[in-house]
């Protein structure tokens, strides 16, 4: 009896165990006001979104948006100082880091959809990338239907080839379909006349045009064939961290900080190179700084 009286403690006291670490995980705001702490999940070159400088510390776009919820963290929880810690992560690494607490938020280049929405939550999205083309600005290329009979290339195992190949079937283009190992090999194909355009989505290829010696000779067009919407992700089930967390971003966007800091990453030059992506703000970035929304079209 006094056996079965252990055991039935023992599971009681496990499952209170288990219960209280679901509760403490899934509370951020206490967790952070009890260490004084947060922890933010970040990437090495994820440029401009996410990257080191040349004196390995985190900077970037989504880097500087944390920033700005590290100081309304702040103010919430009346804490006159936050350490701020780091956690380098990649995209094998990050959805985990979020999911067993090692980092309070991730400000990379991670897509908000379904599928991620079962393990963690997004805030309001900061950027939507979408599948263009870059192609010499002497091809004539302007949009889908000018590749009929045209030599494209987009970089090996990216979701871009299914893309291109759905377009060909209903175009009926008859794509000669190119692949390359890395962004930099198909950005070259191009650049050599081995290819006539490089799909891929729009931020990387303003990225490599920038980085080019000679940006001017080539062009991003094309219609976007498919939409990504970045957004940082936080713990599910989180509300109170999360409601901050887009509090703070659509308080940037209403008060017009949050286009100023765009224009930094996206038309001035950059670290650390010098390099300035010019790429303007696009249609769907700009609807949601005017009506602030984490809701996305999966």
């Amino acid at each position: 009896m006094k056996e079965l009286q252990w055991m039935l403690n023992a599971s009681v006291f496990c499952l209170l165990g288990i219960s209280t670490t679901l509760s403490y995980s899934a509370d951020t705001l206490a967790h952070i006001k009890s260490t004084q702490s947060i922890t933010i999940a970040h990437r090495e070159k994820s440029l401009p979104f996410s990257y080191l400088s040349e004196n390995q510390k985190p900077v970037g776009y989504a880097v500087d948006i944390c920033l700005k919820i590290v100081d309304a963290v702040k103010k919430e929880l009346k804490l006159p100082q936050l350490n701020v810690n780091y956690l380098l992560v990649n995209p094998s690494t990050r959805m985990s880091a979020i999911v067993d607490g090692k980092a309070d938020i991730e400000c990379g280049s991670t897509t908000n959809n379904a599928e991620r929405r079962k393990q963690v939550a997004f805030t309001i999205p900061y950027f939507f990338a979408t599948a263009r083309m870059l192609v010499r600005t002497d091809s004539g290329i302007k949009n889908w239907t000018d590749l009929k009979d045209k030599k494209v290339v987009t970089t090996k195992g990216t979701t871009s080839v299914k893309l291109l190949n759905d377009r060909d079937k209903v175009r009926a283009l008859d794509l000669k379909l190119l692949e390359a190992n890395d962004h930099d090999a198909s950005f070259r194909m191009v650049e050599s006349f081995s290819a006539d355009a490089f799909v891929m989505d729009d931020v990387l290829l303003y990225g490599l045009r920038a980085n080019t010696k000679d940006p001017g000779k080539f062009a991003i067009v094309g219609d976007g064939l498919s939409t990504e919407p970045y957004a940082l992700m936080v713990r599910k089930d989180d509300s109170a961290f999360k409601a901050l967390a887009d509090k703070e971003i659509a308080r940037m966007m209403n008060d017009g900080e949050f286009i100023k800091l765009y224009d930094k990453w996206f038309r001035s030059p950059i670290s650390p190179n010098g390099a300035n992506l010019n790429m303007p703000m696009g249609f769907l970035l700009r609807d949601t700084v005017r009506f602030p929304s984490d809701k996305v079209a999966d």
